[in-house]
Protein backbone atom coordinates (compact mmCIF):
# COMPACT_ATOMS: atom_id res chain seq x y z
CA UNK A 1 0.00 0.00 0.00
CA UNK A 2 1.28 3.45 -0.93
CA UNK A 3 2.48 5.60 1.98
CA UNK A 4 2.91 9.07 0.46
CA UNK A 5 4.01 11.96 2.60
CA UNK A 6 1.83 14.99 3.32
CA UNK A 7 4.14 17.06 1.12
CA UNK A 8 3.66 14.64 -1.80
CA UNK A 9 -0.13 14.67 -1.45
CA UNK A 10 -0.12 18.46 -1.16
CA UNK A 11 2.00 18.77 -4.32
CA UNK A 12 -0.19 16.37 -6.30
CA UNK A 13 -3.53 17.40 -4.85
CA UNK A 14 -3.07 21.17 -4.86
CA UNK A 15 -1.75 22.21 -8.27
CA UNK A 16 -0.57 25.76 -8.83
CA UNK A 17 -3.40 28.28 -8.93
CA UNK A 18 -5.96 26.19 -7.08
CA UNK A 19 -6.42 28.83 -4.39
CA UNK A 20 -6.94 31.54 -6.99
CA UNK A 21 -9.81 29.82 -8.84
CA UNK A 22 -12.54 32.39 -9.52
CA UNK A 23 -15.89 31.46 -7.94
CA UNK A 24 -14.54 28.03 -7.00
CA UNK A 25 -12.28 28.47 -4.01
CA UNK A 26 -13.86 29.65 -0.76
CA UNK A 27 -12.01 32.32 1.23
CA UNK A 28 -11.78 29.90 4.17
CA UNK A 29 -10.05 27.40 1.88
CA UNK A 30 -7.48 29.99 0.89
CA UNK A 31 -7.07 31.29 4.43
CA UNK A 32 -6.62 28.06 6.39
CA UNK A 33 -8.41 24.94 5.15
CA UNK A 34 -6.08 24.23 2.23
CA UNK A 35 -3.24 24.22 4.76
CA UNK A 36 -5.01 21.59 6.87
CA UNK A 37 -6.68 19.42 4.25
CA UNK A 38 -3.54 17.66 2.90
CA UNK A 39 -3.10 15.98 6.29
CA UNK A 40 -6.59 14.46 6.05
CA UNK A 41 -6.17 13.73 2.33
CA UNK A 42 -2.96 11.85 3.09
CA UNK A 43 -4.82 9.61 5.54
CA UNK A 44 -7.47 8.86 2.92
CA UNK A 45 -4.82 8.09 0.28
CA UNK A 46 -2.92 5.79 2.63
CA UNK A 47 -6.15 3.95 3.49
CA UNK A 48 -7.03 3.63 -0.19
CA UNK A 49 -10.30 5.56 0.15
CA UNK A 50 -11.60 6.71 -3.28
CA UNK A 51 -12.66 10.35 -3.68
CA UNK A 52 -16.40 9.78 -4.17
CA UNK A 53 -17.03 8.27 -0.70
CA UNK A 54 -15.31 11.34 0.74
CA UNK A 55 -17.79 13.51 -1.15
CA UNK A 56 -20.68 11.46 0.25
CA UNK A 57 -19.24 11.98 3.72
CA UNK A 58 -19.08 15.71 2.99
CA UNK A 59 -22.82 15.62 2.20
CA UNK A 60 -23.53 13.79 5.45
CA UNK A 61 -21.86 16.46 7.57
CA UNK A 62 -23.54 19.22 5.57
CA UNK A 63 -26.99 17.72 6.15
CA UNK A 64 -26.19 16.95 9.80
CA UNK A 65 -25.43 20.63 10.35
CA UNK A 66 -29.00 21.44 9.33
CA UNK A 67 -30.45 18.68 11.50
CA UNK A 68 -28.46 19.72 14.55
CA UNK A 69 -29.14 23.45 14.25
CA UNK A 70 -32.90 22.82 14.21
CA UNK A 71 -32.85 21.70 17.85
CA UNK A 72 -32.10 25.20 19.11
CA UNK A 73 -29.79 26.36 21.86
CA UNK A 74 -26.23 27.63 21.79
CA UNK A 75 -24.52 24.24 21.78
CA UNK A 76 -26.49 23.02 18.75
CA UNK A 77 -25.41 26.17 16.87
CA UNK A 78 -21.76 25.57 17.81
CA UNK A 79 -21.96 21.89 16.82
CA UNK A 80 -23.55 22.84 13.48
CA UNK A 81 -20.69 25.29 12.84
CA UNK A 82 -18.18 22.52 13.63
CA UNK A 83 -19.95 20.18 11.21
CA UNK A 84 -19.76 22.86 8.49
CA UNK A 85 -16.02 23.14 9.07
CA UNK A 86 -15.72 19.36 8.61
CA UNK A 87 -17.89 19.67 5.50
CA UNK A 88 -15.49 22.30 4.13
CA UNK A 89 -12.47 20.17 5.03
CA UNK A 90 -13.90 17.16 3.19
CA UNK A 91 -14.83 19.39 0.26
CA UNK A 92 -11.14 20.27 -0.07
CA UNK A 93 -9.99 16.72 0.55
CA UNK A 94 -12.10 14.86 -2.01
CA UNK A 95 -10.62 16.88 -4.87
CA UNK A 96 -7.11 16.53 -3.52
CA UNK A 97 -7.44 12.76 -3.29
CA UNK A 98 -8.92 12.64 -6.79
CA UNK A 99 -6.10 14.69 -8.29
CA UNK A 100 -3.32 12.88 -6.41
CA UNK A 101 -4.61 9.42 -7.33
CA UNK A 102 -5.63 10.37 -10.86
CA UNK A 103 -9.25 9.47 -10.14
CA UNK A 104 -10.96 12.69 -11.15
CA UNK A 105 -14.29 11.98 -12.84
CA UNK A 106 -17.46 13.55 -14.15
CA UNK A 107 -19.37 11.67 -11.44
CA UNK A 108 -17.14 13.21 -8.78
CA UNK A 109 -17.77 16.74 -10.08
CA UNK A 110 -21.50 16.04 -10.17
CA UNK A 111 -21.57 14.69 -6.62
CA UNK A 112 -19.59 17.67 -5.38
CA UNK A 113 -22.06 20.13 -6.90
CA UNK A 114 -25.06 18.23 -5.52
CA UNK A 115 -23.37 18.12 -2.13
CA UNK A 116 -23.26 21.91 -2.01
CA UNK A 117 -26.93 22.18 -3.00
CA UNK A 118 -28.09 19.70 -0.39
CA UNK A 119 -25.92 20.98 2.45
CA UNK A 120 -26.78 24.66 2.11
CA UNK A 121 -30.48 23.91 1.70
CA UNK A 122 -30.43 21.66 4.78
CA UNK A 123 -28.75 24.33 6.91
CA UNK A 124 -31.30 26.98 5.90
CA UNK A 125 -34.30 24.74 6.55
CA UNK A 126 -32.80 23.73 9.90
CA UNK A 127 -32.44 27.42 10.71
CA UNK A 128 -36.12 27.92 9.89
CA UNK A 129 -37.15 25.15 12.28
CA UNK A 130 -34.90 26.71 14.91
CA UNK A 131 -36.64 30.08 14.42
CA UNK A 132 -40.04 28.39 14.55
CA UNK A 133 -39.19 27.07 17.99
CA UNK A 134 -40.74 23.67 17.34
CA UNK A 135 -40.67 20.87 14.81
CA UNK A 136 -43.84 22.08 13.12
CA UNK A 137 -44.46 23.87 9.82
CA UNK A 138 -44.96 27.61 10.13
CA UNK A 139 -44.09 31.02 8.77
CA UNK A 140 -40.43 30.90 9.79
CA UNK A 141 -39.95 27.57 8.05
CA UNK A 142 -41.59 28.99 4.92
CA UNK A 143 -39.24 31.99 4.98
CA UNK A 144 -36.25 29.65 5.37
CA UNK A 145 -37.49 27.55 2.45
CA UNK A 146 -37.73 30.72 0.35
CA UNK A 147 -34.11 31.43 1.22
CA UNK A 148 -33.16 27.84 0.34
CA UNK A 149 -34.96 28.13 -2.99
CA UNK A 150 -33.06 31.34 -3.72
CA UNK A 151 -29.74 29.66 -2.92
CA UNK A 152 -30.61 26.68 -5.12
CA UNK A 153 -31.59 28.99 -7.99
CA UNK A 154 -28.32 30.93 -7.73
CA UNK A 155 -26.36 27.68 -7.99
CA UNK A 156 -28.57 26.42 -10.82
CA UNK A 157 -28.13 29.68 -12.72
CA UNK A 158 -24.36 29.36 -12.41
CA UNK A 159 -24.26 25.68 -13.35
CA UNK A 160 -26.60 26.12 -16.32
CA UNK A 161 -24.25 28.64 -17.89
CA UNK A 162 -21.79 25.75 -18.27
CA UNK A 163 -24.58 23.45 -19.52
CA UNK A 164 -25.79 26.00 -22.08
CA UNK A 165 -22.27 26.67 -23.35
CA UNK A 166 -21.54 22.94 -23.63
CA UNK A 167 -24.76 22.33 -25.60
CA UNK A 168 -23.84 25.18 -27.92
CA UNK A 169 -20.34 23.79 -28.44
CA UNK A 170 -18.65 26.69 -26.63
CA UNK A 171 -15.65 26.27 -24.30
CA UNK A 172 -16.38 25.99 -20.58
CA UNK A 173 -13.85 28.66 -19.62
CA UNK A 174 -15.33 32.16 -19.35
CA UNK A 175 -13.19 35.29 -19.31
CA UNK A 176 -13.59 37.97 -16.68
CA UNK A 177 -14.58 40.39 -19.42
CA UNK A 178 -17.43 38.12 -20.55
CA UNK A 179 -18.77 37.96 -17.00
CA UNK A 180 -19.24 41.72 -16.81
CA UNK A 181 -22.74 43.01 -17.70
CA UNK A 182 -22.94 45.06 -20.90
CA UNK A 183 -24.69 47.88 -19.06
CA UNK A 184 -22.39 50.16 -17.06
CA UNK A 185 -25.11 50.55 -14.44
CA UNK A 186 -25.49 46.79 -13.99
CA UNK A 187 -21.72 46.41 -13.96
CA UNK A 188 -21.47 48.97 -11.14
CA UNK A 189 -24.26 47.23 -9.21
CA UNK A 190 -22.48 43.89 -9.63
CA UNK A 191 -19.20 45.32 -8.32
CA UNK A 192 -20.99 46.93 -5.39
CA UNK A 193 -22.78 43.71 -4.46
CA UNK A 194 -19.49 41.83 -4.73
CA UNK A 195 -17.74 44.38 -2.50
CA UNK A 196 -20.49 44.24 0.15
CA UNK A 197 -20.47 40.40 -0.02
CA UNK A 198 -24.11 40.19 1.09
CA UNK A 199 -24.46 36.96 -0.90
CA UNK A 200 -22.16 35.24 1.58
CA UNK A 201 -24.81 35.49 4.30
CA UNK A 202 -26.64 32.53 2.74
CA UNK A 203 -23.52 30.43 2.14
CA UNK A 204 -22.90 27.55 4.54
CA UNK A 205 -19.64 28.65 6.20
CA UNK A 206 -20.65 32.26 6.81
CA UNK A 207 -24.21 31.32 7.75
CA UNK A 208 -22.99 28.81 10.35
CA UNK A 209 -20.97 31.58 12.02
CA UNK A 210 -23.98 33.91 11.96
CA UNK A 211 -26.15 31.19 13.50
CA UNK A 212 -23.72 31.00 16.44
CA UNK A 213 -23.79 34.79 16.85
CA UNK A 214 -27.60 34.77 16.74
CA UNK A 215 -27.70 31.95 19.29
CA UNK A 216 -25.53 33.97 21.68
CA UNK A 217 -27.81 37.00 21.30
CA UNK A 218 -30.90 34.83 21.77
CA UNK A 219 -29.39 33.41 24.96
CA UNK A 220 -28.76 36.91 26.31
CA UNK A 221 -32.23 38.17 25.37
CA UNK A 222 -34.08 35.01 26.33
CA UNK A 223 -35.98 34.74 23.06
CA UNK A 224 -35.53 33.88 19.35
CA UNK A 225 -35.41 37.44 18.00
CA UNK A 226 -31.86 37.28 16.61
CA UNK A 227 -32.44 33.93 14.89
CA UNK A 228 -35.67 35.18 13.37
CA UNK A 229 -33.99 38.36 12.11
CA UNK A 230 -31.35 36.14 10.52
CA UNK A 231 -34.05 34.06 8.79
CA UNK A 232 -35.68 37.20 7.39
CA UNK A 233 -32.29 38.44 6.17
CA UNK A 234 -31.56 35.08 4.51
CA UNK A 235 -34.95 35.02 2.77
CA UNK A 236 -34.54 38.57 1.50
CA UNK A 237 -30.97 38.04 0.32
CA UNK A 238 -31.66 34.61 -1.19
CA UNK A 239 -34.61 35.78 -3.27
CA UNK A 240 -33.04 39.12 -4.23
CA UNK A 241 -29.68 37.61 -5.19
CA UNK A 242 -31.28 34.85 -7.28
CA UNK A 243 -33.04 37.51 -9.36
CA UNK A 244 -29.97 39.76 -9.51
CA UNK A 245 -27.72 36.86 -10.51
CA UNK A 246 -30.10 35.83 -13.30
CA UNK A 247 -30.11 39.40 -14.64
CA UNK A 248 -26.31 39.51 -14.38
CA UNK A 249 -25.96 36.31 -16.42
CA UNK A 250 -28.33 37.25 -19.26
CA UNK A 251 -26.99 40.82 -19.39
CA UNK A 252 -23.37 39.61 -19.75
CA UNK A 253 -21.54 37.75 -22.53
CA UNK A 254 -21.40 34.48 -20.60
CA UNK A 255 -23.89 32.89 -23.01
CA UNK A 256 -22.02 33.92 -26.15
Amino acid sequence: MSKPSVAEVRAGGQPAGIKERTNEEHWAGRLYMRDLSPYVSTVFVRLGVPPNPITYLMMVFGVLSGVVVAFGGLWSAILAAVFIQIYLLLDCSDGEVARYTGRTSVAGIYLDRIGHYVSEIALLIGLGLRAQGEFEPGGWVVLAMAAALGVALIKAETDNVVVARAKAGLPEQITDEAMRPRSSGLSLARRLASALMVHRVVQAVELSFLVVVAAVVDLLLGDLLATRVLVVACAFIGVLMSIAHFVSVVASRRLE
